[in-house]
């Protein structure tokens, strides 16, 4: 019964992983279009990437 919990903690790593590194490139290609505006682009970003983290964090610690 130990298989299943470590196949859906990895899921939830590679997910979260995806996530912020989607959120990085866009920034990056938002700060690059527009930037003046970097200040509240990586503000927004770090925003969103510490809330996918608590909820990668949370998910692993309920499973």
């Amino acid at each position: 019964m130990e298989i299943p919990k470590i196949v859906g903690a990895g899921l939830i790593v590679i997910g979260a992983g995806m996530g912020i590194g989607r959120i990085g490139g866009s920034a990056m290609d938002a700060i690059a279009r527009q930037p003046e505006a970097s200040g509240k682009i990586q503000t927004a970003m770090l925003i969103a990437a510490a809330l996918i983290e608590g909820i990668g964090f949370a998910a692993l610690f309920a499973s």
